[in-house]
């Protein structure tokens, strides 16, 4: 049993696999008035043992069991995106609020059912859209809030990786998901793009119209491994992006510019804590941050003070369905 007294967030994991070991689980237990009391998974054993090594009192390989229990009051989402819509939908009708891994779903469609189902049992729904919370990125939220770059006319996003299995893993084995539209919805830009455009989002608002293309050019898994596109934003902001997964080491490339009237962001999502300020008659300013362990600790701490009423969270189930549609479009997939 926990010791966490009834007014606090005891969560419960659904799918408590690597995501868990160090991005998120442990912080759930670091947050004041939050504590992770359940974790479940299929394989028992493993369940089992995720339970033991991180102090958790209860483990489960029935979903149900844990989504019905009563000491657990709020639920984590971290299995591959072909469950999240199933799962969504029988946590909120249990009654407790959603915390879903991203991308939020396999398609835009299932998000608004997913959104539909917590808005009808009146409980929370939220994203594992991170970055958003990060001090490099909220860096680059203050810099774009003071004016540093003039107005902005134009967002550049760049992903080049080469095939090798620990970075994009050219593996066709069913346990690298990411690679199977059925399980993930598309591969390797569904899992990383959407971190990407769904940061754009939040820092200049929904995207408006999108177009692009997709194509699968080595034949190496059945997702598709190069998409490239161009985007408008309500605001009037232009945004472009191509991201391939195929290329050779010398070309091997994460950057995204933002580039306004007077100057340039540079940033990079994956590879790194820092980010570059470039303006007419300055010299470059780079600011370099610390990196965060338990890198999704700020914005679980967002969510337990949006469920204790003492804040909000700014990933949540709309936003998260934004960003799914704006992949559809760049796939040149019918929503």
């Amino acid at each position: 049993m926990s010791n966490l007294k009834s007014n606090e967030i005891r969560w419960g994991i659904i799918g408590a696999g690597d995501v868990c070991e160090v991005k998120s689980g442990p912080a759930f237990n670091r947050i004041k008035n939050s504590g992770l009391v359940a974790v479940m998974r299929r394989d028992g054993r493993k369940a089992e043992d995720y339970a033991r090594r991180h102090q958790v009192p209860k483990w489960y390989d029935d979903a149900d069991k844990l989504i019905h229990d009563p000491d657990v009051n709020a639920v984590y989402i971290a299995t591959p995106p072909d469950s999240h819509k199933e799962y969504t939908l029988r946590v909120a009708d249990a009654g407790k609020p959603v915390y879903v891994e991203k991308p939020m779903a396999r398609s835009y469609q299932e998000c608004l059912t997913m959104i539909e189902a917590c808005q009808k049992a009146g409980v929370a729904l939220f994203v594992a859209y991170y970055r958003r919370m990060l001090p490099n990125f909220l860096k680059i939220k203050e810099l774009l809030d003071q004016g540093s770059i003039g107005d902005v006319r134009l967002v550049d996003v760049k992903l080049y990786k080469t095939p090798e299995p620990n970075i994009v893993g050219a593996s066709g084995s069913r346990e690298n998901w990411r690679i199977f539209p059925e399980i993930a919805g598309g591969g390797y830009f569904y899992d990383l793009a959407s971190h990407q455009l769904d940061f754009l989002d939040y820092l200049f608002g929904p995207v408006a119209e999108a177009r692009g293309l997709a194509h699968n050019q080595a034949g190496l898994y059945p997702a598709e491994d190069i998409v490239t596109g161009s985007f408008r934003f309500e605001n009037g902001v232009l945004g472009q992006g191509s991201w391939c997964f195929t290329v050779s080491g010398v070309s091997d490339r994460e950057i995204t510019a933002i580039i306004g009237s007077k100057g340039q962001i540079t940033f990079s999502y994956f590879g790194g804590w820092t980010v570059t300020l470039e303006t007419e008659g300055r010299e470059k300013e780079i600011f370099t941050f610390a990196p965060i362990r338990h890198i999704q600790q700020p914005l679980i701490q967002t969510i337990v003070d949006a469920l204790q009423g003492k804040g909000t969270c700014p990933s949540t189930g709309v936003s998260g369905a934004r960003t799914n549609q704006v992949m559809e479009w760049l796939c040149d997939r019918i929503t």
